[in-house]
């Protein structure tokens, strides 16, 4: 159960609490930092892909603004054609999956755009917003219209995340900004 400040925190503060310890009344204190960055456990990042059907279909402002809305800071983007190379090496644990010649298809389909996300808890949160294509109030189950055009795909795991994030962008193309808002959004 949430305290007021948990609560006033609305879902953003619900996803936040999920996250601490058991038992731990309230917010953790903040970790240690270093001058001119975030607490670690702020930069946990996340790989989020809106597939084709979500840029033919225009639902990139809706997409992000969900993820902004959330608090999350983008840290990368890129519109681009996925190449076959790419696709197979990113789905690569699916390859021996019957649907697997299909969805590479359908990757390289059109354009794609890719992005990468900062936060506290972002891994969880992101699996959590992006749902399944039944749940009302997740971006598939609010905008993808059927199993196969699931508007995006998002890294499952922290490790995952880190694996999948080097696949699509180089290190010098994720960039490192301050928030301005961190401090409202997190209290540290």
């Amino acid at each position: 159960r949430l305290g007021p400040a948990g609560a006033a925190m609305g879902s953003l503060g619900r996803c936040l609490a999920r996250s601490l310890p058991r038992g731990q009344p309230g917010l953790s204190p903040p970790a240690p930092r270093c001058y001119g960055s975030a607490p670690a456990a702020l930069q946990e990042r996340t790989l989020l892909v809106a597939k084709p059907d979500a840029v033919q279909r225009r639902l990139l402002g809706d997409i992000i603004q969900r993820f902004e809305r959330r608090g999350f800071k983008l840290v990368a983007m890129k519109l681009l054609q996925a190449d076959r190379r790419l696709v197979e090496q990113h789905y690569e644990q699916l390859r021996l999956k019957p649907f697997y010649p299909a969805l590479v298809a359908y990757m390289t389909s059109g354009p794609v755009v890719a992005m990468v996300w900062e936060g506290y808890n972002v891994v969880r949160c992101t699996r959590a917003m992006v749902g399944d294509s039944s749940a009302v109030g997740t971006i598939r189950g609010d905008l993808s219209v059927h199993i196969t055009r699931n508007v995006v795909h998002a890294s499952d795991s922290a490790e995952t995340a880190q694996r999948e994030i080097g696949f699509w962008f180089r290190r010098d193309e994720l960039v490192a900004w301050d928030s301005r808002d961190r401090d409202n959004i997190y209290g540290l």
